[in-house]
């Protein structure tokens, strides 16, 4: 199964883009400066600067410690502010920006405001946006669009722009120069700031931008808005890997790792309130722990203690291979709550095009921790990602991530065409491989993705599974759908009255991108 392959509409080349445009600011004028910022006014429009994004000071690897903070919940002042008014956030993504909607809408929630679907109903609408593919960051410019109709109708809208996104600069000019309608504009250090930006929006009638460029300290206690019974846990910050092709590291910052008291406390709350599976989420989850200075505890530490608490099921995301150590490995044979399902990126089968995108590990070295882990988890089920077309590939390198995909038997990927973003290592390079040979690339790994796929779930024939059901098929009312223990998909006959509980499956009738079933009667638990 290959999960986010791109569409032909997807792949417009960066190249086309001319962002030098979006640094002319010959139509603005300052209208004051002092140490808390300065104000502009750029065709008409007043916007208040409290930060802006800098790549140059994005780059930087600052030397202070990291602190931690207790004491940031919505002020008493700030609650009554969106009573009586609704809300909607729109998440483009990884499970990051998932989780920091989660984050958001438990601020927003705290200051009074209720979630609603109906934009014509909404009073503050906020977009947090990703900035890992350019086909994402044209979806929200795309969404801008729409939305400008509706602040038109509605003046008193407030609109928001938050997330990778926000953190660079040729983003944050472009939304000053062409969507003056936007009303805010905050990144990924200071979201724990959004109250008090909505005051400062409201209040003045003037655009804010607050985007951080050096990165946040670890802020405890934020509420949060969880719904379902699977939960987020984030238990880092930042990347420190820099691969060339990746925006990240300058976006979420360098490795900031929380501590395992507050890690370890959330996650027995979460047990608590009778969540049934959390998944631990971080840039690099196998490099928590590496920035402690005054401890020494390792995500291996971390999930051996999380292995003792009663929650049924752990899992995690994302991982690099060059951080997954022999111990970590050996946690994870212990089985017990910790799943047998690993997402492990790869990006490339060529030990020569990993050394180019800077992943610091070669083709053996890969396949050995697979070994590895096949042998301490026999039960594993691997997924992966993978870039197609990365400047410079050869034929031969991309027939060498093929046969790599063989060898391991991944039993999905997320499959991309590479796309440049401005400001990596990556983007200087020599894009030598012509778009029309991408495709054909691109279409081959899905081709032998889903023929393992298809493999792996025909194995499954006639097994009884355990499922946590998760709700009603969607093309399908009588249908429901949940995950086994190794994340594959599973839909059967039952009542929705299962939702959120577990059941046991016969798997009846294998599919390449899902499997179905009948279900168990008698074998359904909460617990």
């Amino acid at each position: 199964m290959t999960k986010g392959s791109q569409t032909p509409a997807d792949l417009k080349s960066a190249k086309d883009k001319d962002y030098s445009k979006y640094f002319d600011f010959t139509d603005a004028r300052i209208i004051s400066e002092d140490e808390h910022g300065k104000k502009i006014r750029i065709r008409g429009r007043d916007i208040q600067i409290l930060s802006e994004p800098n790549h140059r000071k994005e780059k930087q690897r600052g030397k202070e410690d990291v602190q931690v903070h207790y004491d940031h919940a919505v002020p008493e002042e700030m609650r009554g502010i969106g009573i009586g008014k609704h809300y909607i956030v729109y998440t483009f993504g990884c499970q990051m920006n998932e989780h920091d909607s989660e984050t958001i809408k438990g601020m927003l929630e705290q200051m009074g405001y209720r979630a609603t679907e109906d934009r014509k109903e909404a009073d503050i609408i906020l977009l947090n946006t990703c900035a890992i593919r350019e086909n994402a960051e044209d979806k929200v410019f795309g969404e801008l669009g729409h939305l400008k109709h509706l602040k038109t109708e509605k003046p008193g809208l407030l609109l928001g722009v938050c997330g990778c996104m926000s953190q660079e600069e040729g983003v944050v000019n472009r939304i000053l120069q062409r969507h003056g309608f936007v009303d805010m504009i905050f990144g990924t250090h200071n979201i724990h700031r959004l109250p008090h930006l909505i005051q400062e929006a409201l209040f003045s009638k003037e655009m804010v931008v607050e985007v951080w460029s050096k990165e946040g300290d670890i802020i405890e206690n934020l509420p949060k808005k969880r719904e379902g019974m699977r939960a987020w846990v984030n238990i880092m910050y930042g990347c420190d890997k820099f691969c060339t092709y990746c925006i990240v590291p300058f976006t979420r910052g360098k490795e900031r790792s929380r501590r395992p008291d507050d890690v370890l406390a959330e996650v027995r709350e979460l047990a608590r309130q009778g969540f049934k599976e959390i998944t631990l989420l971080g840039q690099n989850v196998n490099a928590y722990g590496k920035d402690f200075t005054d401890i020494s505890y390792t995500f291996a530490d971390l999930m051996d203690d999380i292995r003792k608490i009663d929650i049924p099921r752990v899992r995690f995301m994302t991982s690099h291979p060059r951080d997954f150590d022999d111990r970590l490995v050996e946690v994870l044979g212990k089985g017990g709550n910790l799943v047998e399902h690993i997402h492990l990126p790869v990006q490339s089968g060529s030990s020569e095009v990993l050394k180019k995108m800077s992943r610091k590990y070669s083709r053996e070295v890969f396949l050995e921790l697979v070994r590895k882990i096949k042998k301490a988890v026999p039960n594993v089920v691997l997924t992966t990602d993978i870039i197609v077309g990365f400047p410079g590939e050869t034929d031969e390198q991309f027939d060498e991530t093929l046969s790599l995909v063989r060898e391991v038997g991944f039993d999905s990927a997320y499959t991309f065409i590479y796309s440049p973003r401005e400001g990596t290592p990556a983007a200087a390079m020599v894009d030598n491989v012509p778009m029309e040979v991408k495709k054909v690339r691109l279409q081959k790994l899905n081709e032998v993705i889903n023929e393992y796929s298809r493999q792996s779930n025909d194995l499954m024939m006639d097994q009884v599974v355990e499922v946590l059901v998760e709700g009603e098929s969607k093309n399908n009312s009588s249908v429901l759908s949940g995950r086994t223990r190794s994340n594959k998909l599973v839909h059967f006959e039952g009542g929705t009255e299962l939702i959120g509980q577990f059941v046991q499956v016969k798997i009846t009738d294998p599919m390449t991108w899902y499997i179905k079933g009948s279900l168990i009667p008698e074998a359904v638990t909460s617990a």
